[in-house]
C-alpha cells in the first residue's frame, strides 16, 4: 500500500498552495504578433534583410529635392506620431520587449493605418540606429519628404483658375511654426509654401503633426535660393510682400492681397534678411495695439492669411 502511495504521490496536478500559478497559466497573453515579429519565422529573417538595407539607403533626389529619412524615438512620442497621422514607413520593436499598454497601443495603431512595416530588432541594432538614445523598444521610421518646386505652386495655382497665394519662410527654424503655417495655408486656401534649402525648418516629424494632417495635401516647396525663387515669382506677376515690424504698409491698407501674392515671414528674432527683404515689392506692418513688439511665424502668417482671404471672397 506505502508503494502504491509513493506511485500515486508522483502524478502531476495542483499542488496545494502553489498560489493560482496553473490560473495564471491559463490567462491569455493577448494577439499573436504578425508573422514579421516572430523570431525564426521566415517573413522575419526578410523583413529584418529589407529594413536594414533601407535604414542604410541614401535619399532619392526629386525635382524638389528630398529630406532624410528620420526616426522618432521612445514609446509615448512613437504612439503620438502615430495617432497624429505622421508618415511612417517601418516600426522597430525591441526583441523580448515589455509588452506594456503604450507598446500595444503602438502596436495596434500600425496595424490599423497598414502600410506600416513591423520589424523585431535586437536592443543592439536600435542602440546602433538611435545613436543610444533612450528608444524604450520602440523606433519609428519616418520616410523622407518629397519637396515641391516652387514653380510647382505656381502650376497649382494655374489648374485651379485662381491667383497664387503662397507663404514663403525665411529664417524659421522651428518645425512647429512651419507646421503652423502649412495649417494655415491650407485653410485660407493658399497653394503652399516655400522653405529655403539651408539653415530652415524642414518637413520634419514635429512639422507634420503640427500641421494637424494638412501636410498631406498643402505642398512645401524648397528653394536652392530663396532671393532667386521669389525673383522668379516676381517675373511670373506674382507680387512679393514681406512682413516687418517697422513696415512702409500697414496690411488693412494693402491692396495687393487681392491678387497673385507671395508673403514671406521672417524669423521672430532677427525679420527679414537683407537680400530677401530688398526683393520684396512691399514690407507690410501688422497693426498691434496691445504693444508686442513681434509674433512668431505661425500667427502672423495666419493674420496675413486671413485678410488675403477676406479680400478674394
Amino acid at each position: 500500500m506505502a508503494a502504491n502511495n509513493r506511485r500515486m504521490s508522483g502524478k502531476k496536478g495542483a499542488q496545494v498552495g502553489s498560489g493560482g500559478q496553473r490560473r495564471k497559466g491559463l490567462e491569455g497573453k493577448g494577439p499573436t504578433p504578425p508573422a514579421e515579429m516572430r523570431k525564426g519565422h521566415k517573413k522575419n529573417r526578410v523583413a529584418s534583410a529589407k529594413a536594414r538595407q533601407t535604414s542604410r539607403r541614401p535619399a532619392v533626389r526629386g525635382r524638389g529635392g528630398k529630406s532624410a529619412s528620420e526616426l522618432v524615438v521612445g514609446r509615448n512620442p512613437v504612439y503620438e506620431a502615430l495617432r497624429e497621422g505622421v508618415p511612417a514607413s517601418t516600426l522597430y520593436v525591441q526583441q523580448f520587449i515589455d509588452n506594456d499598454e503604450r507598446v500595444r497601443e503602438a502596436l495596434q495603431l500600425a496595424a490599423e493605418r497598414g502600410g506600416i512595416n513591423l520589424m523585431e530588432a535586437p536592443r543592439p541594432e536600435l542602440d546602433r540606429m538611435t545613436n543610444g538614445l533612450n528608444h524604450q523598444g520602440l523606433v519609428l521610421q519616418v520616410p523622407p519628404y518629397e519637396y515641391a518646386h516652387p514653380e510647382d505652386l505656381l502650376d497649382a495655382a494655374a489648374d485651379e483658375g485662381a491667383d497664387p497665394l503662397i507663404v514663403a519662410l525665411d529664417g524659421v527654424t522651428d518645425p512647429r511654426n512651419l507646421g503652423a503655417v502649412v495649417r494655415s495655408v491650407s485653410a485660407f486656401g493658399g497653394h503652399g509654401v516655400v522653405v529655403p534649402e539651408r539653415r530652415a525648418a524642414g518637413m520634419t516629424a514635429g512639422a507634420w503633426k503640427t500641421s494637424a494632417g494638412t501636410a498631406a495635401r498643402t505642398p512645401v516647396a524648397r528653394a536652392t535660393n530663396l532671393t532667386r525663387a521669389l525673383e522668379a515669382y516676381k517675373k511670373a506677376g506674382v507680387v512679393v510682400v514681406g512682413l516687418a515690424a517697422d513696415g512702409d504698409v500697414e496690411l488693412t491698407e494693402l491692396e495687393a492681397l487681392a491678387g497673385p501674392v507671395a508673403i514671406v515671414v521672417g524669423s521672430e528674432g532677427k525679420g527679414l534678411s537683407r537680400l530677401v527683404g530688398e526683393t520684396c515689392d512691399f514690407r507690410v506692418r501688422i497693426p498691434m495695439p496691445g504693444g508686442a513688439e513681434s509674433l512668431n511665424a505661425g500667427v502672423a502668417a495666419g493674420i496675413v492669411l486671413y485678410e488675403a482671404a477676406r479680400r478674394r471672397a
